[in-house]
């Protein structure tokens, strides 16, 4: 029966400490992120990936954050290098999300042989056609869980061409 006019529904929710991985993992598969690569070059040599994880942090200075897996090469060559970019993908760069999402045999700096890219001042990779890109320094590395949670400071921001986002929710990538 439905209920009344004004009455709230009790959805059952499974609480966190008894929900577990894969409760987790499919409950944050219906929450959509824009789709972007994390990029590094430096004395750790060169490293990709694809994250959702990436957000905003200030303005004041421009700061954000990605969250990168501890056991990802990445992660190892970002904390090495002191830098990164953050490349933001639109509509149509799919395949380039699964090359650097590990979904192909191209492996580290192979990845990059795949799209065009430019140094910019701090030296790292930018995806010349990203909607948006963000070169950075690293300026706080906080591990959490299984991730590393770093905090960049940018350094460069580089608008591209304004079209429709690459966003990926429910385990697919989607136009916006």
């Amino acid at each position: 029966m439905p209920p009344a006019e004004g009455q709230m529904l009790k959805p059952e929710f499974a609480h966190a400490p008894d929900a577990g991985q894969q409760l987790f993992r499919d409950a944050m598969s219906r929450v959509a992120g824009a789709v972007h690569l994390i990029a590094t070059d430096g004395p750790g040599g060169k490293g990709g990936l694809t994250a959702t994880a990436v957000t905003s942090v200030s303005d004041a200075p421009p700061t954000l954050l990605v969250c990168l897996n501890k056991s990802s090469r990445t992660a190892a060559v970002v904390r090495e290098n002191g830098a990164f970019s953050v490349n933001t993908l639109g509509a149509g760069q799919q395949e380039l999300a699964n090359v650097f999402a590990g979904r192909t045999p191209a492996r580290g700096a192979q990845r990059f042989e795949h799209g065009k890219w430019l140094a910019d001042a701090l030296g790292q990779p930018c995806l010349a056609d990203a909607l948006v890109g963000f070169s950075c320094e690293v300026e706080e590395i906080k591990p959490v869980a299984s991730h590393l949670v770093v905090i960049g400071t940018i350094r460069d921001i580089r608008l591209g061409t304004a079209h429709a986002g690459l966003v990926y929710t429910r385990r697919a990538f989607h136009a916006v």
